[in-house]
Protein backbone atom coordinates (compact mmCIF):
# COMPACT_ATOMS: atom_id res chain seq x y z
CA UNK A 1 0.00 0.00 0.00
CA UNK A 2 2.87 2.40 0.79
CA UNK A 3 4.31 1.85 -2.71
CA UNK A 4 0.95 2.57 -4.31
CA UNK A 5 0.55 5.77 -2.30
CA UNK A 6 4.08 6.79 -3.22
CA UNK A 7 3.60 6.38 -6.98
CA UNK A 8 0.14 8.00 -6.73
CA UNK A 9 1.75 10.98 -4.99
CA UNK A 10 4.29 11.25 -7.82
CA UNK A 11 1.48 11.16 -10.40
CA UNK A 12 -0.44 13.93 -8.60
CA UNK A 13 2.72 16.05 -8.29
CA UNK A 14 3.48 15.79 -12.02
CA UNK A 15 -0.13 16.60 -12.92
CA UNK A 16 -0.28 19.66 -10.66
CA UNK A 17 3.14 20.93 -11.81
CA UNK A 18 2.22 20.51 -15.47
CA UNK A 19 -1.18 22.18 -15.01
CA UNK A 20 0.56 25.18 -13.44
CA UNK A 21 3.16 25.47 -16.21
CA UNK A 22 0.87 24.79 -19.17
CA UNK A 23 -2.71 25.93 -19.72
CA UNK A 24 -3.16 23.18 -22.34
CA UNK A 25 -2.83 20.32 -19.87
CA UNK A 26 -6.38 20.42 -18.47
CA UNK A 27 -8.11 20.81 -21.83
CA UNK A 28 -10.75 18.19 -22.67
CA UNK A 29 -8.81 16.98 -25.71
CA UNK A 30 -5.59 16.52 -23.77
CA UNK A 31 -7.24 14.71 -20.84
CA UNK A 32 -9.08 12.31 -23.14
CA UNK A 33 -5.89 11.65 -25.08
CA UNK A 34 -3.97 11.03 -21.84
CA UNK A 35 -6.59 8.56 -20.61
CA UNK A 36 -6.55 6.75 -23.94
CA UNK A 37 -2.76 6.48 -24.09
CA UNK A 38 -2.53 5.44 -20.44
CA UNK A 39 -5.07 2.69 -21.07
CA UNK A 40 -3.23 1.39 -24.14
CA UNK A 41 0.12 1.27 -22.36
CA UNK A 42 -1.51 0.04 -19.16
CA UNK A 43 -2.71 -3.11 -20.93
CA UNK A 44 0.76 -4.13 -22.13
CA UNK A 45 2.24 -3.08 -18.77
CA UNK A 46 -0.01 -5.55 -16.94
CA UNK A 47 1.32 -8.26 -19.25
CA UNK A 48 4.89 -7.26 -18.45
CA UNK A 49 4.04 -7.28 -14.73
CA UNK A 50 3.00 -10.95 -14.78
CA UNK A 51 6.36 -11.91 -16.25
CA UNK A 52 8.33 -9.67 -13.88
CA UNK A 53 6.50 -11.10 -10.86
CA UNK A 54 7.90 -14.54 -11.78
CA UNK A 55 11.40 -13.05 -11.88
CA UNK A 56 11.50 -12.96 -15.68
CA UNK A 57 11.58 -10.26 -18.34
CA UNK A 58 10.02 -9.78 -21.78
CA UNK A 59 11.88 -7.53 -24.21
CA UNK A 60 9.75 -8.52 -27.20
CA UNK A 61 6.56 -6.67 -26.25
CA UNK A 62 7.14 -3.79 -28.68
CA UNK A 63 7.86 -6.16 -31.55
CA UNK A 64 4.73 -8.20 -30.78
CA UNK A 65 2.77 -4.93 -30.85
CA UNK A 66 4.33 -4.25 -34.26
CA UNK A 67 3.60 -7.77 -35.56
CA UNK A 68 -0.06 -7.77 -34.52
CA UNK A 69 -0.52 -4.10 -35.41
CA UNK A 70 0.65 -4.74 -38.98
CA UNK A 71 -0.97 -8.16 -39.41
CA UNK A 72 -4.46 -7.00 -38.40
CA UNK A 73 -5.03 -4.52 -41.27
CA UNK A 74 -2.97 -6.66 -43.67
CA UNK A 75 -5.17 -9.72 -43.17
CA UNK A 76 -8.34 -7.64 -43.41
CA UNK A 77 -7.35 -5.72 -46.54
CA UNK A 78 -4.96 -7.94 -48.50
CA UNK A 79 -6.40 -11.35 -47.63
CA UNK A 80 -9.99 -10.14 -47.22
CA UNK A 81 -10.46 -12.25 -44.11
CA UNK A 82 -13.53 -11.71 -41.97
CA UNK A 83 -13.19 -9.58 -38.86
CA UNK A 84 -13.90 -12.53 -36.54
CA UNK A 85 -11.39 -14.80 -38.28
CA UNK A 86 -8.75 -12.08 -38.27
CA UNK A 87 -9.20 -11.39 -34.57
CA UNK A 88 -9.00 -15.11 -33.81
CA UNK A 89 -5.85 -15.40 -35.93
CA UNK A 90 -3.97 -12.58 -34.22
CA UNK A 91 -5.11 -13.86 -30.79
CA UNK A 92 -3.76 -17.35 -31.55
CA UNK A 93 -0.48 -15.88 -32.82
CA UNK A 94 -0.12 -13.82 -29.62
CA UNK A 95 -0.84 -16.89 -27.49
CA UNK A 96 1.66 -19.02 -29.42
CA UNK A 97 4.37 -16.38 -29.03
CA UNK A 98 3.94 -16.43 -25.25
CA UNK A 99 3.80 -20.24 -25.25
CA UNK A 100 7.04 -20.53 -27.24
CA UNK A 101 8.78 -18.09 -24.90
CA UNK A 102 7.63 -20.06 -21.86
CA UNK A 103 8.67 -23.42 -23.33
CA UNK A 104 12.12 -22.19 -24.34
CA UNK A 105 12.69 -20.77 -20.86
CA UNK A 106 11.37 -23.76 -18.90
CA UNK A 107 12.21 -26.77 -21.08
CA UNK A 108 15.37 -25.55 -22.79
CA UNK A 109 16.50 -23.64 -19.67
CA UNK A 110 17.32 -20.53 -21.70
CA UNK A 111 17.54 -17.12 -20.05
CA UNK A 112 14.40 -14.97 -20.44
CA UNK A 113 16.57 -12.03 -21.49
CA UNK A 114 18.05 -13.97 -24.42
CA UNK A 115 14.78 -15.60 -25.49
CA UNK A 116 12.80 -12.36 -25.58
CA UNK A 117 15.68 -10.33 -27.04
CA UNK A 118 15.75 -12.79 -29.94
CA UNK A 119 11.97 -12.43 -30.14
CA UNK A 120 12.34 -8.65 -30.34
CA UNK A 121 14.52 -9.08 -33.44
CA UNK A 122 12.63 -11.98 -35.03
CA UNK A 123 9.09 -10.59 -34.83
CA UNK A 124 9.97 -7.16 -36.20
CA UNK A 125 12.18 -8.66 -38.90
CA UNK A 126 9.44 -11.10 -39.89
CA UNK A 127 6.87 -8.30 -39.97
CA UNK A 128 9.02 -6.12 -42.20
CA UNK A 129 9.62 -9.01 -44.57
CA UNK A 130 6.00 -10.18 -44.63
CA UNK A 131 4.55 -6.76 -45.50
CA UNK A 132 7.60 -5.68 -47.53
CA UNK A 133 8.16 -2.65 -45.27
CA UNK A 134 4.88 -1.15 -46.50
CA UNK A 135 2.72 0.90 -44.16
CA UNK A 136 -0.43 -1.03 -43.22
CA UNK A 137 -3.78 0.70 -42.77
CA UNK A 138 -7.53 0.25 -42.98
CA UNK A 139 -8.04 2.48 -46.06
CA UNK A 140 -10.96 4.28 -44.48
CA UNK A 141 -12.90 1.11 -43.73
CA UNK A 142 -13.79 -1.00 -40.69
CA UNK A 143 -15.10 1.97 -38.73
CA UNK A 144 -17.10 -0.32 -36.44
CA UNK A 145 -13.99 -2.29 -35.52
CA UNK A 146 -11.98 0.88 -34.98
CA UNK A 147 -14.58 2.07 -32.48
CA UNK A 148 -13.00 -0.44 -30.06
CA UNK A 149 -10.11 1.98 -29.70
CA UNK A 150 -11.36 5.31 -31.03
CA UNK A 151 -14.83 5.29 -29.50
CA UNK A 152 -15.84 6.50 -26.08
CA UNK A 153 -18.63 6.18 -23.54
CA UNK A 154 -20.18 9.63 -22.98
CA UNK A 155 -20.79 10.71 -19.40
CA UNK A 156 -24.37 11.90 -18.78
CA UNK A 157 -24.73 15.68 -18.59
CA UNK A 158 -21.24 16.39 -19.95
CA UNK A 159 -19.43 16.54 -23.26
CA UNK A 160 -16.64 14.44 -21.81
CA UNK A 161 -16.44 10.73 -22.59
CA UNK A 162 -14.46 7.79 -21.27
CA UNK A 163 -12.36 6.32 -24.12
CA UNK A 164 -13.14 2.67 -24.90
CA UNK A 165 -9.53 1.54 -24.27
CA UNK A 166 -9.97 2.76 -20.68
CA UNK A 167 -13.00 0.49 -20.28
CA UNK A 168 -10.99 -2.41 -21.72
CA UNK A 169 -8.12 -1.63 -19.34
CA UNK A 170 -10.51 -1.62 -16.36
CA UNK A 171 -11.82 -5.04 -17.39
CA UNK A 172 -8.31 -6.44 -17.89
CA UNK A 173 -7.06 -4.93 -14.61
CA UNK A 174 -10.05 -6.28 -12.68
CA UNK A 175 -9.58 -9.82 -13.99
CA UNK A 176 -5.80 -9.63 -13.47
CA UNK A 177 -6.17 -8.36 -9.89
CA UNK A 178 -8.68 -11.09 -9.03
CA UNK A 179 -6.41 -13.72 -10.55
CA UNK A 180 -3.28 -12.45 -8.81
CA UNK A 181 -4.78 -11.82 -5.36
CA UNK A 182 -7.65 -14.23 -4.95
CA UNK A 183 -6.71 -17.44 -6.78
CA UNK A 184 -4.27 -20.17 -5.89
CA UNK A 185 -2.46 -19.65 -9.20
CA UNK A 186 -1.83 -16.02 -8.33
CA UNK A 187 -0.27 -17.10 -5.03
CA UNK A 188 1.80 -19.65 -6.95
CA UNK A 189 3.15 -16.88 -9.22
CA UNK A 190 4.14 -14.77 -6.21
CA UNK A 191 5.79 -17.73 -4.48
CA UNK A 192 7.63 -18.62 -7.67
CA UNK A 193 9.02 -15.10 -7.95
CA UNK A 194 10.18 -15.03 -4.35
CA UNK A 195 12.00 -18.36 -4.45
CA UNK A 196 11.62 -20.73 -7.41
CA UNK A 197 13.37 -23.67 -5.73
CA UNK A 198 11.25 -23.39 -2.58
CA UNK A 199 8.10 -23.15 -4.72
CA UNK A 200 9.10 -26.27 -6.65
CA UNK A 201 9.88 -28.25 -3.49
CA UNK A 202 6.50 -27.27 -2.05
CA UNK A 203 4.77 -29.00 -4.95
CA UNK A 204 4.12 -26.08 -7.32
CA UNK A 205 4.55 -26.87 -11.00
CA UNK A 206 6.87 -23.92 -11.59
CA UNK A 207 7.35 -24.62 -15.30
CA UNK A 208 3.62 -24.44 -15.89
CA UNK A 209 3.33 -21.16 -13.98
CA UNK A 210 6.20 -19.57 -15.92
CA UNK A 211 4.60 -20.62 -19.20
CA UNK A 212 1.29 -19.17 -18.00
CA UNK A 213 2.93 -15.82 -17.21
CA UNK A 214 4.48 -15.55 -20.68
CA UNK A 215 1.23 -16.61 -22.37
CA UNK A 216 -0.62 -13.85 -20.48
CA UNK A 217 2.06 -11.36 -21.50
CA UNK A 218 1.84 -12.48 -25.14
CA UNK A 219 -1.95 -12.20 -25.20
CA UNK A 220 -1.97 -8.73 -23.64
CA UNK A 221 0.82 -7.58 -25.97
CA UNK A 222 -1.30 -8.78 -28.89
CA UNK A 223 -4.37 -7.02 -27.51
CA UNK A 224 -2.29 -3.87 -27.10
CA UNK A 225 -0.99 -4.12 -30.67
CA UNK A 226 -4.54 -4.48 -31.98
CA UNK A 227 -5.82 -1.48 -30.01
CA UNK A 228 -2.81 0.68 -30.92
CA UNK A 229 -3.31 0.18 -34.66
CA UNK A 230 -7.08 0.63 -34.37
CA UNK A 231 -6.39 3.91 -32.57
CA UNK A 232 -3.92 5.48 -35.01
CA UNK A 233 -5.32 3.78 -38.14
CA UNK A 234 -2.01 2.64 -39.62
CA UNK A 235 1.22 0.90 -38.69
CA UNK A 236 4.67 1.25 -40.20
CA UNK A 237 6.69 -1.94 -39.53
CA UNK A 238 9.99 -0.06 -39.23
CA UNK A 239 9.10 1.77 -36.02
CA UNK A 240 5.59 0.82 -34.88
CA UNK A 241 5.84 -0.24 -31.23
CA UNK A 242 9.45 0.90 -30.83
CA UNK A 243 10.50 1.10 -27.14
CA UNK A 244 7.02 0.04 -25.98
CA UNK A 245 8.56 -2.82 -24.01
CA UNK A 246 10.63 -0.29 -22.08
CA UNK A 247 7.56 1.79 -21.25
CA UNK A 248 5.75 -1.37 -20.12
CA UNK A 249 8.63 -2.59 -17.96
CA UNK A 250 9.20 0.89 -16.51
CA UNK A 251 5.49 1.23 -15.64
CA UNK A 252 5.54 -2.16 -13.92
CA UNK A 253 8.68 -1.33 -11.92
CA UNK A 254 7.41 2.14 -10.99
CA UNK A 255 4.16 0.50 -9.92
CA UNK A 256 5.89 -1.72 -7.37
CA UNK A 257 7.00 -4.80 -9.30
CA UNK A 258 10.44 -5.94 -8.21
CA UNK A 259 12.78 -7.11 -10.97
CA UNK A 260 13.85 -9.79 -8.50
CA UNK A 261 10.31 -11.16 -8.66
CA UNK A 262 7.65 -11.96 -6.09
CA UNK A 263 6.23 -8.44 -5.73
CA UNK A 264 3.67 -6.38 -7.60
CA UNK A 265 0.13 -5.05 -7.68
CA UNK A 266 -2.09 -4.44 -10.70
CA UNK A 267 -3.33 -1.05 -9.50
CA UNK A 268 0.27 0.02 -8.97
CA UNK A 269 1.14 -0.96 -12.55
CA UNK A 270 -1.79 1.05 -13.92
CA UNK A 271 -0.71 4.11 -11.93
CA UNK A 272 2.85 3.55 -13.14
CA UNK A 273 1.62 3.57 -16.75
CA UNK A 274 -0.23 6.82 -16.03
CA UNK A 275 2.95 8.38 -14.61
CA UNK A 276 4.87 7.47 -17.77
CA UNK A 277 2.25 8.97 -20.08
CA UNK A 278 1.67 12.13 -18.02
CA UNK A 279 5.42 12.68 -17.83
CA UNK A 280 5.74 12.29 -21.60
CA UNK A 281 2.81 14.65 -22.08
CA UNK A 282 4.38 17.18 -19.72
CA UNK A 283 7.60 17.25 -21.71
CA UNK A 284 5.58 17.96 -24.85
CA UNK A 285 3.50 20.75 -23.29
CA UNK A 286 6.11 22.57 -21.20
CA UNK A 287 8.14 24.75 -23.52
CA UNK A 288 11.02 25.00 -21.03
CA UNK A 289 11.82 21.29 -21.54
CA UNK A 290 13.30 20.40 -24.95
CA UNK A 291 11.42 17.47 -26.49
CA UNK A 292 14.64 15.94 -27.81
CA UNK A 293 15.71 15.04 -24.25
CA UNK A 294 12.42 13.27 -23.53
CA UNK A 295 14.00 9.87 -22.93
CA UNK A 296 16.68 11.35 -20.68
CA UNK A 297 14.09 13.05 -18.47
CA UNK A 298 11.95 9.91 -18.28
CA UNK A 299 15.05 7.85 -17.50
CA UNK A 300 16.06 10.11 -14.62
CA UNK A 301 12.54 10.09 -13.17
CA UNK A 302 12.35 6.29 -13.31
CA UNK A 303 15.82 5.94 -11.80
CA UNK A 304 14.92 8.38 -9.05
CA UNK A 305 11.71 6.51 -8.30
CA UNK A 306 13.44 3.14 -8.14
CA UNK A 307 16.28 4.48 -5.94
CA UNK A 308 13.78 6.11 -3.58
CA UNK A 309 11.78 2.87 -3.38
CA UNK A 310 14.92 0.87 -2.62
CA UNK A 311 16.05 3.31 0.09
CA UNK A 312 12.61 3.21 1.75
CA UNK A 313 12.65 -0.59 1.58
CA UNK A 314 16.08 -0.75 3.25
CA UNK A 315 15.01 1.73 5.94
CA UNK A 316 11.90 -0.33 6.64
CA UNK A 317 13.95 -3.55 6.85
CA UNK A 318 16.40 -1.85 9.23
CA UNK A 319 13.57 -0.72 11.50
CA UNK A 320 12.11 -4.22 11.56
CA UNK A 321 15.51 -5.66 12.44
CA UNK A 322 15.97 -3.13 15.26
CA UNK A 323 12.47 -3.89 16.57
CA UNK A 324 13.24 -7.62 16.65
CA UNK A 325 16.48 -6.99 18.54
CA UNK A 326 14.62 -4.92 21.14
CA UNK A 327 12.03 -7.65 21.56
CA UNK A 328 14.75 -10.28 22.00
CA UNK A 329 16.56 -8.07 24.48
Amino acid sequence: MKKILGILGLLIFICVATAIMSDRFLTEFNIENLIRRTALFGIISIGAAFVIITGGIDLSIGSVVCLIGCLLPHLLIEYEMSVVMTLLTVAVISLLIGLVHGLLITKMKLQPFIVTLCGLLIYRGFTRGFVQDQTQGFKGGFEGLRELSQGQMPLPGTEFGIPNPCLILLAVAFVAAIFLNFTVYGRYLMALGRNEDAARYSGINTDRMIILAYVICGLLSGLGGMLFVLDVGSAQPVDFGNFYELYAIAAAVLGGCSLRGGEGTIIGVVIGAAVMQVLKNSITLIDAIPTNIEFAVIGFVILGGVITDELIKRLHAKRLANARLKNVG
